[in-house]
């Protein structure tokens, strides 16, 4: 079969929100001086369009230049110009993922106000991404946890980064929820929030590994229930 040339067709922007939210920004994009940069810079987001996918389903140690080059039908040369090496397609990969995160829960979230109403808001969010599939192999950073745990290096210190992003997210509205005495004040953030964490990790792995979409449903009434169990007493 022929291979053709990678597709220069534009990609939809990922990332949006507030600068002053935790997991919305992202360093400043170069403005393409030239129309062949700007046609490269195309290509690179639809061809991470592409990426994530696969590293979902086959992990980021799956993913490989070739492996990419043979799934898209292009000559392996054509993705290597974009990312250069194994490495930088694996940390733009992820960046695409920490995209589509921020994208599917953070942003919906922003509508409501920071503390309690956030917080519900992005339970309800991630739930929401999680049974739509937004990946074939489930939560991508779900995924990339586990399979980079063990694994020291750059990678992995990069999947580390974002999920501390992603807690601190967390954290910082139960921090406010507190000061708001929307929650009680002997309620520890950190605690909380790794106990959200598990209730969307644990949902994933019932999803993906028992085929199961239950936990989602359950995941999602956990949160709520938690977060109301946790609010000051009215008397």
């Amino acid at each position: 079969m022929r291979k053709r040339a990678i597709d220069d067709t534009p990609a939809k922007p990922l990332m949006t929100g507030s600068p002053h939210e935790p997991l919305v920004t992202r360093p400043p994009q170069p403005k393409p001086s030239d129309g062949r940069r700007a046609r490269g810079m195309r290509s690179r987001t639809a061809v991470l369009e592409r990426s994530v996918q696969m590293a979902s389903r086959d992990g980021l140690e799956g993913l490989t230049i070739g492996a990419l080059a043979a799934d898209l039908k292009v000559h392996k040369s054509s993705v290597h110009a974009l990312f250069g090496s194994k490495r930088e397609l694996q940390l733009a990969t992820l960046a695409s993922a920490r995209a589509i995160l921020v994208d599917q829960v953070i942003v919906p979230a922003l509508s409501s106000d920071v503390g309690l109403p956030r917080l519900q808001a992005i339970g309800d969010a991630w739930c929401d991404y999680l049974a739509a599939d937004v990946f074939a192999g489930g939560c991508f950073l779900c995924a990339a946890s586990a399979e980079m745990d063990g694994r020291p290096g750059a990678v992995r210190d990069a999947v580390a980064a974002v999920m501390r992003e992603w807690i601190a997210v967390l954290t910082a509205n139960i921090e406010a929820a507190i000061a708001a005495g929307e929650l009680r004040a002997d309620v520890h953030p950190a605690a909380l929030a790794f106990q959200l964490n598990a209730l969307g990790m644990a949902a994933n792995w019932q999803r993906q590994l028992l085929n199961d979409p239950s936990g989602i449903e359950h995941a999602r009434r956990a949160w709520r229930a938690e977060l109301d169990r946790l609010k000051p007493d009215e008397r």
